[in-house]
């Protein structure tokens, strides 16, 4: 199967945040998925590994 990339804004969206929310995510809770470098200036997010974040969540609340 193909890896599907989302954009920071996409996950922001799918979560009700702002864009750089992703981003913060990233550096300060070591459970969410770092984002991946496609190429230069080219950074998104696996979102198999975003929906696997997700269901952690849920299963933890």
């Amino acid at each position: 199967m193909q890896e599907v990339y989302v954009t920071d804004a996409q996950v922001a969206a799918r979560y009700g945040v702002h864009r750089a929310t992703p981003w913060r995510w990233a550096k300060v809770d070591p459970s969410f998925p770092k984002p991946v470098n496609l190429t230069p200036g080219c950074t998104r997010w696996r979102l198999s590994e975003v929906e696997a974040w997700e269901k952690s969540r849920a299963h933890a609340a």
